[in-house]
């Protein structure tokens, strides 16, 4: 076997494959809400990354309200403190 092949393999065997990236980004085009990509069999690596990447910031923003909410609506509900306690170790 020649340097070069022995260099390639060594080298190759900690990288991921083209088969195994686009397995990667079927799964996780599949898991990001239809209404995003489009209706559309095949999508571009790039579009379903840069939709990956603004659904989760909307996620973000979304569990940012839910905890400002419930925040709002811990301190002017009558819990006991014990209660309270509970929830706040729940959201921590």
């Amino acid at each position: 076997m020649s340097a070069r092949r022995s260099r390639s393999r060594q080298a190759g065997a900690g990288r991921i494959t083209d088969e195994q990236i686009d397995d990667l980004m079927s799964k996780l085009q599949a898991i990001l809400p239809e209404a995003r990509l489009g209706r559309n069999d095949r999508v571009s690596a790039a579009k379903v990354l840069q939709e990956a990447c603004s659904y989760i910031r909307s996620l973000h923003r979304e569990m940012d309200d839910l905890s400002e909410r419930l925040s709002e609506l811990l301190s002017t509900t009558e819990m006991s403190s014990a209660q309270a306690a509970v929830v706040r170790s729940l959201l921590m």
